[in-house]
């Protein structure tokens, strides 16, 4: 297999990665509350890729940035992973992974205040897509405009806004760190933050034996081998283009939805996921 073929191949498989953690997330979050469920997924994670860090000689890396590196690890995955664990409690697997897909949006507009870069005509026309996909989604969700119905939505925005601002300070503050570095530390960070709330909405009953493998496979492919393969993809082909898999991870999200939970792929599901990708096209479109 040519060098090109093998880097798509990882992009699609790190998309089905990805896509496969709301399916996780969806089965395991009832069993074990979304708070420890997160704090066992970004643990686990942390364990696992701690070795490779070690092996690697870069625990002086993470020594010397440990503050910034909790920040931004905090804010990139134990809070956002909360927040969409939590909507998960309500939603597909399907449309939290559409929702998902708006972080390049949320990315965009942080990039108005903290990176002082122009809202022009073309992103303004973006955002407006994305915008309209979210709409045309709690549409077909059935969400009345009421705090009850908009919550768990409202948790997925929060989450990619997360991401999208803790994406502008790891270029600010941690300008040439090693991804592993970052990726490691903050899992860690996130996961010694999270340990008291998780001993303290520990489950009365226990999970069951499926909720415990979902886990596993959410800890073990959808994170730890997930950013290994995200980091090889940076290192071949850039961050710009390693990112593309952002379009991707919605159709696996729905696609296995479907295929194991039995979830509807409705027409506002289609039409709320083809604005927001659209929209990301958009802002992503060159001139």
């Amino acid at each position: 297999m040519s060098g090109q073929k093998r880097e798509f191949a990882l992009l699609v498989l790190l998309a089905a990665l990805w896509g496969g953690s709301f399916l996780f997330m969806r089965v395991a979050a009832p069993a074990f509350g979304p708070l420890p469920l997160i704090a066992l997924r970004v643990g686990l994670a942390a364990c696992l890729l701690l070795p490779l860090l070690l092996w690697r000689g870069q625990w002086p890396l993470w020594r010397g940035n440990w503050l910034p590196i909790a920040v931004v690890g905090v804010f990139f995955t134990a809070f956002p992973f909360s927040l969409i664990a939590w909507a998960q409690l309500s939603l597909s697997a399907g449309m939290a992974s559409v929702l998902n897909a708006t972080t390049p949006l949320m990315t965009a507009l942080w990039a108005w205040p903290l990176a002082g870069e122009r809202l022009s005509a073309r992103r303004a026309a973006g955002l407006a897509l994305g915008l309209a996909g979210v709409l045309a989604l709690l549409a077909g969700h059935g969400a009345r405009f009421e705090v009850r119905s908009l919550a768990p939505v409202l948790a997925m925005l929060g989450a990619t806004a997360s991401y999208g601002w803790a994406g502008h300070m790891a270029r600010r503050w941690l300008p040439g760190m090693p991804p592993l570095v970052t990726a490691c530390g903050g899992l860690a960070s996130g996961a010694l933050l999270m340990l008291p709330l998780a001993w303290h909405g520990w489950p009365a009953n226990p999970p069951p034996a499926q909720a415990w493998i979902a886990l596993s496979l959410l800890a073990v492919f959808c994170t730890a081998l997930a950013y290994l393969i995200f980091y090889r993809l940076i290192n071949r082909l850039g961050a710009t283009r390693a990112s593309g898999v952002t379009y991707l991870v919605p159709v696996f999200g729905v696609l296995w939805g479907a295929l194991f939970l039995g979830e509807t792929i409705g027409a506002a599901m289609l039409l709320g996921a083809t604005l927001i990708l659209a929209g990301v096209l958009a802002l992503n479109a060159r001139r």
